[in-house]
């Protein structure tokens, strides 16, 4: 019975992450998906391949494609590509936003305790100064979604989740 249950729950899940996915997009704009998808999908089979790759390569007449080229565009799909996967894949490279363990793993640069909190005066100095510098405004919408204690540190886990899925207080 709990097993049933849990197949429920992990049924339920990929419902939701899936109705996620497509409220990214227009109707019109999954149609178009649909049918890339379609084109790629040589075998027809609902699952692009490293063969359906080379198909459509080959089709746009780049017939020397390495292995190791194809191999990297599969594996950006974290296991099988399906249509659900592939609009997903989309809306990453269209919305700018970098997957979540990526943006954690790099916040986790600033957390070399493992405390999952990184000091928001330090972070607003770095951000500052470093690399793309942000403005004092820009720092300031930043940080105006991230969870912040009252001693000034940012929950950087639930802001991952904020940047990935968006904030729940601007949906409603």
């Amino acid at each position: 019975m709990a097993s049933k249950k849990a197949a429920n729950k992990r049924q339920r899940g990929a419902q939701k992450s899936c109705s996620n996915v497509f409220s990214m997009f227009e109707q019109s704009q999954i149609q178009e998906f649909k049918e890339a998808f379609g084109c790629i999908d040589q075998d027809r089979d609902g699952v692009i391949k490293k063969q359906d790759l080379r198909e459509t390569y080959g089709q746009l007449g780049k017939l020397n494609v390495k292995d190791e080229e194809l191999d990297e565009m599969l594996n950006e799909g974290k296991g099988p590509i399906n249509f659900t996967v592939f609009l997903t894949l989309f809306g990453e490279k269209l919305n700018g936003t970098d997957p979540e363990d990526t943006i954690l793993a790099a916040f986790k640069l600033f957390d070399p305790n493992g405390t999952g909190f990184v000091n928001k005066d330090e972070f607003k100095r770095l951000l500052m100064n470093q690399a793309d510098k942000f403005t004092a405004e820009e720092v300031d919408q930043a940080f105006s979604v991230a969870p912040i204690d009252v001693a000034g540190n940012i929950d950087y886990k639930s802001l991952c989740y904020i940047i990935t899925h968006g904030d729940e207080k601007e949906e409603s």
